[in-house]
């Protein structure tokens, strides 16, 4: 029997069409669409709305369902659940944005899809080329990736004060 675990993202764009990633403060610190679990009782509509506001200090509105995602596949080992991803595209309520959670998440950057930083999530990848390529209601299946090398200590994300992002 395979586990699934859902979870919500969304991709939001500025107006010079950059999008808005997170990368995760533990483990192999990814970049991702803002975002997280789905709470039990709540739909995903209402999650995304609640872990962008959680992840930026903002609130977003929800414009459509980009699509769903399973991620599957045992690229970074064999006890991994699948994941279904409901991505939504959204455009943020307000012009500034800042860490607001920060044992989660240590940095939010505004990047160009075409230049995405790595690593940066499967899912993701799959999500940002959907949704701007002005897709909505995908269903796709997304393989993990291999593990990305961990960052070393030259490397490593410093922790002082997140910095805030402007929306241009």
């Amino acid at each position: 029997m395979t586990l699934l675990t859902s979870t919500v993202a969304a991709v939001i764009t500025d107006t010079a069409g950059r999008v808005l990633l997170c990368q995760q403060r533990q483990g192999h610190q990814l970049w991702g669409l803002p975002g997280g679990g789905v709470r039990p009782g709540e739909s995903p509509a209402h999650a995304v709305v609640r872990d962008v506001r959680t992840d930026t200090g903002t609130e977003t509105e929800i414009v459509d369902l980009v699509g769903l995602y399973q991620l599957t596949g045992d690229g970074c080992g064999t006890d991994l659940p699948d994941v279904l991803v409901h991505v939504f595209r959204g455009r943020l309520a307000a012009a500034d944005v800042a860490v607001n959670a920060p044992g989660r998440i240590s940095r939010l950057a505004w990047h160009d899809p075409a230049h995405l930083p790595e690593p940066v999530t499967a899912t993701t990848r799959a999500a940002i080329a959907d949704a701007l390529a002005g897709r909505s209601g995908v269903v796709r299946e997304v393989l993990r990736d291999v593990d990305p090398d961990l960052p070393d200590d030259e490397t490593a994300i410093p922790t002082q004060q997140p910095p805030v992002i402007s929306v241009s």
